[in-house]
């Protein structure tokens, strides 16, 4: 089974071409009867404290299925690209991969319309043209991605996920496991319609989480279904065996700065609008990108949240950055109308 995650596509420095990042995860399910997968239902069901009912809901067992699965390393990657077929490379240890290629505009024409999203391959739908892995058996599921045109000159969003756009609770630890396993995903209210009016103003957007890829697909779909402008995504590798099994979810976010930089080496002609949640280290990261790259941070906007911290403590932290920032760089609001037309 194979994974696209939602990806960017830039003009080549001599402007000729277009190169285009394709990445994803190849797994298989682990088998029904597993005894893997019988003891890790049976620990998210302890962790999350869930009854019958709730261990037998749709929502948990969707959730909980991004999980449940073998990484394949070392799998090939082969993938048709308006109707040129493309070799990816091979996955790593973690059955992730990672290629940039590059399309001429020939290709890109076949693919899609530039300036939105282009399909990778070979089932049309209405909105949308699909990546198509070509190594696939016959007779497993079509897989497809997409993949946005950026232009060189504009404003983009690099946002958070998780208590910015997504209702998630991240200080509490077990609020944040129902809201990832047992609940529906709830969108920020207000969020939805302020992304959509900075889309309508030609703004790309770039989703920096610390969710895990397993989760990737289920964040898209959330995406799409409350209106969230499509953006590409950038999400944290997490392992079960890495710690007690989803116990830490909320990281420190080690790599986060890291791939907000290499969004920003990838467009070093546009502006950077960063929005993030006082609920871990959005407001630090944020600031250092800010002091290490000012030409091309437009601005910091963070959403103040229900945390362990008293909000005056956290007003006290947010004034505290932003006095090491030009005036006005980073403003902090509680509901959507606080806050001042960022763009």
């Amino acid at each position: 089974m194979i994974v696209f995650f939602p990806t960017y596509a830039r003009r080549s420095p001599l402007g000729s071409t277009w190169q285009a990042t394709v990445a994803g995860m190849v797994s298989r399910p682990l088998p029904p009867r597993s005894r893997r997968r019988a003891f890790t239902l049976a620990v998210l069901r302890r962790l999350l404290d869930l009854d019958a009912a709730q261990f037998e809901s749709e929502v948990f067992r969707r959730r909980a299925e991004a999980f449940l699965f073998e990484r394949i390393a070392g799998q090939p990657i082969r993938v048709e690209i308006g109707g040129r077929l493309i070799d990816a490379g091979r996955t790593d240890r973690t059955g992730h991969f990672s290629a940039t290629v590059e399309l001429d505009e020939a290709t890109v024409a076949a693919a899609g319309e530039v300036g939105g999203w282009i399909p990778y391959g070979g089932w049309p739908t209405q909105d949308r043209l699909q990546i198509e892995d070509v190594l696939a058996p016959p007779e497993s599921p079509a897989a497809g991605g997409r993949i946005q045109m950026i232009a060189e000159q504009g404003i983009s969003v690099i946002s958070d996920i998780d208590d910015t756009v997504k209702l998630t609770n991240v200080a509490n630890r077990r609020e944040l496991l129902a809201n990832t396993f047992v609940r529906e995903f709830q969108a920020v209210p207000g969020m939805v319609e302020l992304y959509r009016r900075w889309q309508d103003r030609g703004l790309a957007f770039h989703y920096v989480s610390a969710s895990p890829w397993q989760l990737a697909d289920c964040l898209r779909i959330f995406l799409a279904d409350v209106g969230l402008p499509a953006g590409s995504m950038h999400l944290k590798l997490f392992r079960l065996k890495d710690s007690t099994p989803l116990g830490r979810l909320p990281s420190k976010k080690r790599s986060k700065r890291r791939a907000i930089e290499q969004i920003m080496d990838a467009f070093p002609g546009r502006r950077f609008l960063l929005v993030g949640d006082s609920g871990e280290l959005d407001p630090e990261i944020y600031a250092s990108v800010a002091r290490r790259r000012p030409q091309q941070v437009a601005g910091i906007r963070i959403r103040q949240v229900e945390g362990r911290a008293p909000r005056t403590k956290v007003q006290s932290r947010l004034e505290r950055l932003g006095r090491r920032l030009p005036d006005g760089m980073l403003q902090s609001f509680i509901h959507v109308d606080d806050l001042a037309d960022a763009v």
